[in-house]
């Protein structure tokens, strides 16, 4: 996840039940994920927006768990011990990134769950997919939330992120959920928002593939592709 309050987010009302689910849902992602890249020949890999977080199972379980790469790389705008990657980079995805940090960082596979929410408005988003792109040699990934799914993951109530988002906002405030109420906190995404972002880049194909909970789909899995003229 992205932003500095994201520890916040991610443990606010993250209970054992709540966890459980989400490592499930999580683990089906990595299958997806782990089939479609399969007969790709891959080398280096970096996870975008990587958390801190050490407490829960299902924290970067997706990146731990993708298949045939010999470099994991990551980039957060939290601190993130080395360990398991070979490089890390303190840098949030909406920021401008240097020659030498694209050149660097730049991996046959960029991939990111549970971030592009987390960024901000639809600039950022914007932003942030752009970044993406640029850091790609051959293909990314990007994984976040259905807004329209009738459970929100992050505040764990039902139906309330129907409402326009200003009504949502004031509610969740009021509420008590102050970090989650803040667009630079959590803006989450439909099909149609993700759409209207993918379409501003040419360079690039993409597909969305689902994860469904409770029957319906849940998660977005977009999956794209870098063209080469």
């Amino acid at each position: 996840m992205e932003s500095n309050n994201t520890k916040t987010i991610y443990s606010s009302n993250h209970i054992n039940f709540f966890e459980k689910i989400i490592s499930k849902k999580r683990l089906e992602m990595i299958l997806v994920v782990n089939n479609y890249l399969k007969n790709q020949k891959l080398n280096d890999v970096v996870d975008i927006g990587t958390t801190n977080d050490q407490e829960n199972p299902s924290s970067n379980i997706i990146i731990k768990n993708l298949q045939n790469f010999q470099v994991y790389k990551s980039i957060s705008d939290q601190r993130i011990d080395k360990g398991f990657f070979t490089k890390c980079l303190n840098k949030s995805i909406v920021e401008e990134f240097t020659q030498i940090e694209l050149d660097e960082f730049s991996s046959d596979l960029v991939i990111s769950n549970a971030t592009i929410e987390h960024v901000g408005n639809y600039q950022n988003q914007k932003k942030m997919i752009n970044n993406i792109i640029k850091l790609s040699k051959k293909y990314f990934i990007v994984i976040t939330p259905n807004r329209f799914h009738p459970v929100e993951p992050h505040s764990k109530l039902p139906f309330l992120h129907w409402l326009p988002k200003t009504v949502h906002r004031k509610i969740l405030s009021f509420l008590g959920h102050t970090i989650l109420s803040k667009e630079e906190n959590l803006n989450l995404l439909s099909k149609k928002d993700i759409q209207q972002i993918m379409s501003s880049f040419q360079n690039i194909s993409y597909e969305i593939k689902y994860i469904n909970f409770l029957f319906l789909k849940s998660n977005f899995i977009i999956i794209g592709k870098k063209k080469y003229s």
